[in-house]
């Protein structure tokens, strides 16, 4: 089975122009916080700086860990916060989601594509959870019908999305619940040199790294954030974030990483994980 596709305008430049949020952990009840933050509040504040930035986005990426409860409640939370900004928003599952609640999603017009089409890129949303487990997979047909679309598109730029990591960002205890089978994912992008940029969420902090002609960014959460480059469990008192992606027509990935500017998400400092 193919991707579901989805064919979207481009800027008069021939761009495309994304927002992407990711690892809003929301629960059914707003008043429910994790690790000291209340997540749907700080998905709200983040809702509404979106809305009074000048930064132009026409689509929005939602990469994972949208609920942290699982519950449909959590998932029309996230569907009627999104709306407020009036753009297309396309979704994948994390480690914290639920597949078949997410249908509510598309119930509340989320949308289930993942194939994204433009005159010049086209950007691929890839499934990589593993039910029950914090680490990711990319089964087998998912690995196919990346494959046929990197073959339907040989001219166009490609991004890609997943919500795990593919390569290390340096912290030992998130990289050991990585994208377990990396090897293969990269055995099937290998012979496609048009790979722009693969960008993901989990990790919750910022992370931009070149490898192999390919760059690959991390983009925090809307909630609590994970401190870089730690050996075990510890948290960041950055604040809750949000990344802006322009895709130009010649195949260049401009980035602008966006936060609260108040420090009025601050994580519970006992806390020991989750």
């Amino acid at each position: 089975m193919a991707f579901n596709k989805l064919n979207i305008n481009t800027a008069p430049d021939g761009s495309v122009h994304l927002l992407q949020v990711t690892d809003t952990h929301l629960f059914a009840d707003e008043q429910t916080g994790l690790l000291g933050v209340n997540t749907n509040d700080s998905f709200g504040a983040v809702i509404e700086n979106i809305k009074s930035d000048n930064i132009p986005f026409d689509y929005i990426l939602a990469t994972g860990d949208l609920s942290q409860d699982h519950t449909k409640r959590s998932y029309q939370r996230f569907a009627e916060r999104i709306a407020e900004l009036e753009r297309p928003c396309v979704w994948l599952p994390g480690n914290h989601d639920m597949q078949e609640n997410m249908l509510t999603l598309e119930q509340h017009g989320v949308l289930a594509a993942k194939q994204l089409v433009s005159e010049h890129w086209q950007i691929i949303m890839l499934d990589t959870q593993l039910e029950g487990e914090p680490h990711g997979i990319m089964s087998q047909r998912q690995l196919d019908n990346l494959a046929e679309a990197l073959a339907e598109y040989p001219d166009k730029h490609v991004l890609i999305a997943m919500h795990h990591q593919a390569i290390p960002v340096g912290s030992k205890w998130l990289d050991q619940h990585n994208l377990k089978n990396a090897d293969e994912f990269f055995a099937v992008i290998a012979d496609f040199p048009n790979v722009r940029g693969v960008i993901f969420g989990h990790v919750h902090q910022n992370y931009e790294f070149q490898f192999d002609g390919i760059a690959f960014i991390a983009t925090p959460s809307t909630c609590i954030q994970f401190l870089p480059l730690s050996a075990n469990f510890a948290l960041d008192h950055q604040q809750p974030g949000w990344r802006y992606l322009q895709l130009t027509a010649e195949g260049r990935i401009a980035t602008r990483l966006r936060r609260l500017s108040e420090r009025s998400f601050l994580p519970d400092p006992k806390s020991k994980g989750y």
